[in-house]
């Protein structure tokens, strides 16, 4: 456009000049002529710079539009219509799962409230002792749901040295401010040979508001034996938090009001009150809260934000923590006490005949200790979902400095509320695997949440870390998201996996959904399809990698979700990537499946899938001859190791850390030197046809233990691999180098499973070795969990042993599909 106007303006300016030159009626042509050419230069010159300055004003003025592009939101309609008060069944929840046991409402600025605790006896400087945060370093014994139902109650289970607390909850429908809830904590020694005389633990009752909450908080004495708490927010109305002494003896309370600077604080906050204080009746000193604490803006008074309500008993004691709202006009028996215990009883008997129904692990003969195991792995997959808010930092290739993205929620499961309790991409297509199982309006809201984070260019960020609190628990360097990087596209496998279990059962609500859904499934499709392409026709090629790693034994591929597995050992960008060749054949057909049931035209989609899933295609860009191996592609050399550097002569520094060392110049070629997860991806999302001889092939490889088989489940990387179990760098240990886990050992299974059901000449074989790769996976992670208390992100290939961070019940929740053969 900027040149046709330019061309435009030169051309009638030229028109202008050649009418003036040949008029005569001004004198002869030689007057008129001379003067006429320089101002048709002139005018040329002018209209020249003009032009040049609006072609620079445009081309920057671009350039700012590629810049925010970044973190402009997608514009069409969102997925989510309906959230807060307009789905009162999950307004409340444990949408906390950063903390051992909190409460919050699905809004943006929501109240928060739980627990914190302590041993009077173990309280040290710092802090230190009380738990609040699940923490890898408060090293408890065993802590996660036994029983979640995701939506009105869960019960939890905590071992703490010599004490065991059980914490909670019930919500009771009512009134027009999303209904009522009781928790329960209860506290108990974990064995009969800890029992010990006038042992306490202080229990920690807190509730707080966020800096842009309004309402307020205030202690109360109205109508309780205990200090109680009450308040009141927009959404909320007014309310009260009352609490009581259920079982046991209180032999201590006190109270706190007082101003938190970010709810990220708040440990920090009541630790900073607690005092001493003489307890005359028996002759000793008490550990109390400050009472109210009044803080101030110069001379203005600010009005407390936290209010947190002590109580200490003697073991064993129980305590009820009782929620009503003003807005409750016909008010039930109070959710308290024996009341309490007959609701919770009848939660935990429809809880059970649900997961019956569901997965059936008493029909396939498993024993009340396996499926206690099964519920509580699927119920702190539930338990651990969350509601988030806030913004992400991202960065675009045309912007120097990160820039947030916009404010928004997120309803997400997480890997890990110890280590990970924040939301990841392609965790999360993992996990709605077992969510929809259970709950399929649970897991759209899911997807619905995610996919309205999608922005203008189709990328949705890969690691969500939405306020105060996860924000707390992430290393800086991890912080920024990149606009160039992807991350495995596994809601695909949702979406699959959802039509397969539910498409003759699809409401018109659900159907509603996936209808909002499809235009930002296309737009997420075409990022992939266009940023993630590779240089030879129909490859692809994760971006990401740093070429320039002087560092790194093999530059990680954080994007492909397998971190540090090895991939070409010099990235450029003649790369081919195997796992997302696959990922977007799964894609497409997906897109195409969607496409018939909402009756819109889907054959692009439908092409493609047929293109991608030609194994002629395949095989020309990723099969190896040489290794009978599916491999990706690039700049490689296996003779690579790290050394320490030699100081120079007269150095300080005598220690210099190790650097990469080439011995061998790289050349371009299939990696098939390496085998192991990636190179099952073929198999693992059904890419190769039943009949192929190298389905024959993976599966005689599969079952090698001198290659990925172990008694465990397969490790990620073959014994026989170059880097197997070697370290990237000094610092970084083996992640994906020989490690077993559990979501790529789901996606044997139910390719097993596939392939052992359909007709090709390998059925027998693929049954056999289902079986036995089950019954290892199952069996070492439910005797894993029965030995240590958690579900573990890994699992050691020679030993079975967990590894990694603890408890790990996202992915690894998989293993309840496994067991019930939910595939």
């Amino acid at each position: 456009m900027v040149r046709q106007r330019r061309s435009q303006v030169i051309s009638d300016g030229n028109k202008a000049d050649k009418s003036t030159n040949s008029s005569s009626s001004n004198g002869s042509s030689t007057f008129n002529g001379k003067p006429g050419k320089k101002a048709n230069l002139f005018s040329y010159w002018k209209h020249f710079i003009v032009g040049t300055v609006l072609s620079i004003a445009v081309c920057f003025g671009y350039m700012g539009y590629l810049e925010t592009r970044v973190n402009t939101p997608l514009d069409d309609k969102k997925v989510v219509t309906k959230s807060g008060l307009d789905v009162p069944d999950l307004f409340w929840g444990t949408y906390r799962p950063g903390t051992y046991f909190g409460l919050k409402t699905r809004e943006p600025h929501s109240m928060v409230t739980g627990l914190m605790w302590y041993f009077p006896r173990q309280l040290r400087l710092g802090g230190d002792g009380i738990r609040h945060w699940c923490e890898q370093s408060d090293n408890l014994e065993k802590f996660g749901w036994l029983q979640h139902d995701a939506h009105n109650f869960g019960i939890q289970e905590i071992i703490d040295g010599p004490f065991r607390l059980l914490t909670s909850f019930v919500k009771r429908p009512g009134g027009f401010r999303g209904g009522e809830w009781t928790s329960r904590i209860s506290v108990d020694f974990s064995t009969a040979d800890d029992r010990m005389v006038d042992e306490e633990v202080s229990l920690i009752w807190y509730t707080a508001l966020d800096e842009e909450t309004m309402g307020y908080l205030e202690p109360t004495n109205s109508a309780t034996k205990i200090t109680g708490i009450r308040g009141k927010t927009p959404t909320l109305g007014e309310f009260t938090l009352k609490f009581t002494n259920t079982t046991g003896l209180l032999v201590h309370e006190s109270f706190l009001s007082t101003t938190v600077p970010g709810i990220d604080l708040l440990k920090e906050t009541v630790f900073a009150s607690l005092r001493l204080s003489q307890d005359k009746s028996q002759k000793s000193e008490k550990i109390v809260l400050g009472g109210q604490l009044t803080s101030f803006i110069g001379n203005e008074k600010i009005n407390p934000n936290l209010v947190a309500i002590q109580l200490t008993g003697k073991v064993p004691f129980a305590v009820d923590v009782v929620f009503e709202s003003a807005s409750s006009s016909n008010k039930q028996e109070t959710l308290v006490g024996k009341t309490y215990t007959k609701a919770l009883a009848w939660h935990k008997n429809r809880f059970d005949q649900k997961f019956e129904d569901v997965f059936g692990l008493k029909a396939k003969g498993y024993s009340e200790k396996h499926i206690a195991f099964a519920q509580a792995a699927l119920s702190n997959m539930v338990g651990g979902i969350g509601y988030f808010y806030g913004a992400s930092k991202v960065q675009s290739t045309y912007s120097e400095e990160p820039v947030n993205y916009w404010r928004a929620p997120l309803y997400t499961a997480v890997p890990s509320r110890s280590f990970f309790p924040r939301g990841f991409l392609w965790d999360e297509g993992f996990h709605g695997l077992l969510i929809s199982e259970w709950d399929v309006d649970v897991e759209l809201d899911i997807i619905s949440h995610w996919f309205d984070l999608m922005n203008a260019e189709g990328w949705i960020p890969r690691e969500q870390i939405l306020g105060v609190e996860a924000l707390a628990k992430v290393p800086a360097e991890f912080v920024v998201q990149k606009n160039t990087n992807a991350n495995p596209p596994t809601f695909f496998l949702t979406l699959d996996h959802i039509l397969d279990r539910f498409e003759d059962s699809l409401t018109d609500d659900r159907l509603a959904v996936l209808d909002r859904l499809y235009p930002r499934l296309q737009a997420w499709y075409a990022w992939f399809n266009s940023t993630q392409k590779g240089a030879t026709a129909g490859s692809y090629r994760w971006r990401g990698r740093d070429a320039d790693s002087q560092l790194e034994l093999n530059p990680k591929t954080l994007t492909s979700g397998l971190d540090d597995y090895p991939r070409a050992s010099h990235p450029d960008a003649s790369e081919r990537h195997v796992d997302l060749y696959c990922w977007m054949a799964v894609a497409a057909r997906v897109m195409a499946r969607l496409a018939d049931l909402l009756a819109i035209d889907g054959r692009r989609y439908r092409q493609t899938a047929e293109y991608l899933f030609d194994n002629e295609l395949l095989d020309s860009l990723h099969w190896s001859e040489y290794a009978n191996v599916y491999a990706d592609y690039g700049l490689h050399t296996d003779a690579v190791k790290l050394t320490r550097p030699t100081p120079l002569p007269r150095s300080q520094n005598r220690n210099l850390e190790m650097r990469r060392s080439v011995l061998k110049t790289p050349e371009h070629r299939l990696v098939d030197s390496t085998f192991g997860y990636v190179g099952l991806f073929p198999f693992l999302l059904h890419l190769v046809r039943p009949d192929s001889p190298k389905l024959g092939r993976i599966l005689q490889d599969l079952r090698n233990p001198e290659l990925l088989w172990t008694p465990f489940g397969l490790r990620s990387l073959s014994k026989s691999s170059p880097l197997y179990m070697r370290r990237n760098t000094e610092h970084d240990p083996p992640y994906w180098r020989g490690q077993i886990w559990i979501n790529v050992n789901f996606l044997a299974l139910r390719a097993l499973h596939h392939y052992a059901r359909v007709e090709g000449p390998y059925r027998v074989k693929a049954q056999s070795v289902y079986g036995e790769l089950r019954e290892n996976v199952v069996g070492n992670v439910m005797r894993r969990y029965f030995e240590t208390g958690f579900v573990w992100e890994q699992y050691n290939d020679r030993t079975g042993e967990g590894s990694g961070c603890k408890p790990f019940t996202g992915w690894s929740a998989l293993v309840v599909l496994m067991m019930g053969e939910r595939y």
